[in-house]
């Protein structure tokens, strides 16, 4: 992909964020968010909440857009992602970031920089060690190891959904993977077209999953969709 031929203006990136069912730390998300440098709007996609999570939002001053079920994280960002061209930004850096960051979204400015200054075409969030989790790391090695057979490239934390992208890439890599693949699948995409990416540590904190059967249920499904991602760039080789 070839490298921007100037450099975006300010107020120029739109943050998206898909969201479901994520009313108690919404609100804090899309205030911090607001705050980070060179963002002009902030879209928030409730993912089918059968919480106040639209309601939270819209009062915490974000542009929200609603499915009326869940359809997954993937479809929330396309939907994020039209509702900003629909908003009056269709050629803007998009930043995602997930729901539950609450305050720490204001340090997403790593994130946004390299982008706008035409020195990447896309960033991935490299998160600080948090507090361990009842996963053993098999989802982890799957996508990282996954991303290295098909790119060659080496992926610090293949899926951390905090990243920000041109509007191009974007745009150059639909349709996105389903569910928990998006990441995985994004990154293997985005590679494949030429893209620099790059990745930046940033200071977020987020819910860590734990050890209960809801877990467990919530990391099989990740490493279901994280497979299915890698099995569909394989056959498109």
């Amino acid at each position: 992909m070839p490298p921007e031929d100037r450099r975006r203006s300010s107020a120029d990136v739109v943050i998206v964020i898909p969201a479901l069912n994520e009313s108690a730390r919404i609100a804090a998300t899309v205030s911090a968010a607001a705050t980070v440098p060179n963002v002009g709007l902030v879209v928030v996609t409730d993912d089918g909440s059968s919480d106040a999570t639209s309601e939270v939002a819209h009062e915490a001053g974000a542009h929200v857009t609603r499915h009326s079920r869940c359809r997954g994280k993937a479809a929330a960002m396309v939907t994020g992602a039209a509702a900003a061209k629909e908003a009056g930004y269709p050629d803007s850096p998009l930043l995602f970031l997930d729901a539950d960051l609450a305050a720490t979204a204001a340090a997403a400015e790593p994130l946004v920089t390299p982008v706008l200054a035409g020195d990447a075409d896309m960033t991935i969030a490299i998160l600080p060690p948090g507090v361990p989790g009842g996963g053993r790391g098999f989802v982890v090695r799957l996508a990282a190891n996954g991303i290295k057979r098909a790119t060659g490239w080496t992926a610090t934390q293949p899926l951390s959904g905090q990243r920000c992208l041109t509007r191009s890439l974007f745009d150059a890599v639909q349709p996105l993977a389903r569910g928990f693949g998006v990441e995985t699948g994004l990154t293997i995409d985005a590679l494949r077209h030429g893209a620099r990416v790059q990745e930046c540590p940033v200071p977020f904190t987020h819910r860590v999953t734990g050890t209960s059967w809801h877990d467990q249920m919530h990391r099989a499904r990740q490493y279901r969709d994280v497979w299915l991602a890698l099995a569909a760039r394989r056959l498109r080789r």
